[in-house]
């Protein structure tokens, strides 16, 4: 797999386990940035001095080869310390969201068999200490519950660190040595649960090798180098924080500008202080950092490359992103959890046009194809489910062989139960969740046509189409619409749009204007929450 001619050099990819990365990236650029975090400057052999005390604690804890741990904690130096710990011992971490609750920890702590759950001793207004001693009785795997953020707490992280390290760190030398490493390729490095828009969530198992491989093979699509510098506002339970920032980020030696949670006013005021090269976000994060004054005020000349992953990068929202960045180069990237990130990147030479209307096509060494119901291949312009193949796949889904066998095909295929098109170039359009089609008529109808119409007015600042059940056709559109701040949105009129514009079965039958729409964690929209009022 090739790499950025001024790319850092690195371990083969095959043969390489996350930690064996990090320890390399230690020993050849040393003094090198690795990660910002507030007024702190982290390093290589840092980070690696720091995961190696804390892998030596763990150890001393009980913690060895094949244990679950989770973490439930936003976005931190320890986080990241935490992970590549667990990566030295050959643990598995289970990442959770601090917007879970009750029904999430539960289920997960539960299901993945976690010994260990880290945890943040607060999220915003939320205290997790009493809400995590309510639910003891039912997380009966857990068996130790240390937080962040409460140091001088008998069960805090840095007791654990001075507990069981049984040594401090000497500039970037650890005193006590952590076990050798447990790791291998194959390994489970990860159990990053999928959002469970419909039935339970699965826990998607990330190996060592599917999680490099995306990371490297990103890595050579954007030609990161060492000097990139990528902001870091996806959550780590997400793919488009662990593997798109951090682990794209490592391969290539380069550093990331890190932000707790997003929100414009940070991105303002990190992107000129660390002169930021590279952002990767969610149409939602562009949207709002479009609609915020001291985000307009900001010098973002710096950044090179605006990538949106999650969705199509809409016409509308492609153009206001070139404008205001001043013309970088933009890319959509699609990836799922399982896929250990992004596996389809817009290329370097896509025009603007190619990169508003198509997701990109797959990155070296991988593979996509679209299918029938049958599973059977389909030629170039034809709609189907999207299928992706490569070392980027993940193992399947932790202790659930029904739905592996179901979503990851013995011949390597992954069913992504995306709908798509491909060109005879290879571009991939994306056209909606297969799940997300509604029947109209005898018409399929696919929500993201829809609502790429409806968000190029300048009214509407976001949108979701769904199928809602209808007497006469079986099924019909209804529009869900977020107003422009400012503006005011006159339905008749994306009615008359929507007619203008696209075939009959295709028109909403109803738009709705709301406050807000439902989001996941990583800042997609939630449509099994949208319920049409009966106005």
């Amino acid at each position: 797999m090739p790499l950025p001619p001024d790319a850092a050099p690195l371990p083969s990819l095959h043969a390489a386990t996350v930690d064996a990365m990090l320890a390399a990236r230690a020993e050849d650029t040393p003094e090198a940035p690795f990660l910002y975090f507030g007024d702190d400057t982290v390093t290589y052999a840092q980070m690696h001095a720091r995961a190696e005390r804390a892998a030596a604690a763990l150890h001393r804890s009980g913690i060895g080869r094949g244990d679950r741990v989770a973490i439930a904690a936003g976005n931190s130096t320890q986080w990241l310390v935490a992970y590549f710990a667990c990566c030295r011992l050959g643990a598995v971490l289970v990442t959770l969201s601090v917007a879970y609750r009750e029904r999430e920890f539960v289920y997960m702590l539960g299901q993945s068999g976690a010994r260990l759950l880290l945890c943040d001793e607060r999220a915003g207004d939320f205290a997790f200490r009493p809400f995590l001693e309510s639910l003891r009785p039912r997380i009966t795997s857990v068996e130790r519950i240390v937080y962040f953020g409460a140091p001088d707490a008998e069960d805090s992280w840095e007791n654990l660190l001075a507990a069981g390290a049984g040594g401090t760190e000497a500039g970037t030398t650890v005193t006590a040595a952590a076990p050798a490493p447990a790791s291998s390729p194959d390994s489970p490095a990860v159990i990053l649960y999928t959002s469970g828009t419909t039935g339970d969530p699965k826990g998607a198992t990330l190996t060592h090798r599917s999680l490099l491989a995306s990371a490297a093979a990103q890595s050579e699509r954007f030609g990161q180098a060492p000097d990139d510098v990528t902001l870091g506002v996806m959550p780590f339970n997400h793919v488009g924080g662990l593997t798109c920032t951090i682990g794209a980020s490592l391969v290539s030696g380069g550093a990331v500008a890190l932000l707790p949670r997003f929100h414009p006013d940070l991105v303002a005021q990190v992107v000129p202080a660390r002169r930021v090269t590279m952002f990767v976000g969610v149409p939602t994060m562009y949207r709002m950092m479009l609609g915020s004054e001291q985000f307009a005020a900001c010098d973002v000349s710096s950044v090179r490359l605006c990538v949106v992953g999650g969705s199509n990068l809409e016409p509308e929202l492609a153009g206001q992103v070139r404008d205001r960045f001043g013309g970088p180069r933009l890319a959509n990237l699609y990836g799922l959890s399982e896929t250990s990130g992004a596996c389809i990147i817009s290329p370097a030479d896509d025009t603007f046009e190619q990169v508003a209307t198509s997701i990109g096509t797959a990155l070296t060494g991988f593979e996509a194809r679209i299918v029938d119901d049958d599973g059977a291949p389909l030629p170039a312009g034809e709609a189907g489910e999207l299928q992706v193949r490569g070392a980027c796949v993940a193992a399947g889904y932790w202790e659930a062989p029904g739905a592996t066998a179901g979503a990851f095909g013995a011949d390597g295929w992954l069913s992504t139960g995306d709908i798509g098109m491909l060109t005879d170039d290879g571009h991939v359009t994306l056209l909606a969740r297969k799940k997300e089609m509604y029947v109209r008529g005898g018409y399929n109808v696919y929500p993201a046509e829809v609502e790429s119409l409806l968000a190029t007015d300048p009214s509407v600042a976001m949108c979701a189409v769904i199928g809602v059940p209808d007497a006469t056709f079986g099924e019909t559109g209804h529009a869900f619409v977020v107003p422009a701040p400012g503006a005011t949105v006159d339905t008749a009129a994306l009615l008359r749009l929507c007619a203008v514009s696209l075939a009959e079965y295709k028109v909403p039958a109803r738009i709705e204007v709301v406050d807000a729409l439902p989001m996941t964690p990583a800042g997609k929209i939630r449509k099994v929450l949208l319920t049409p009022s009966r106005t």
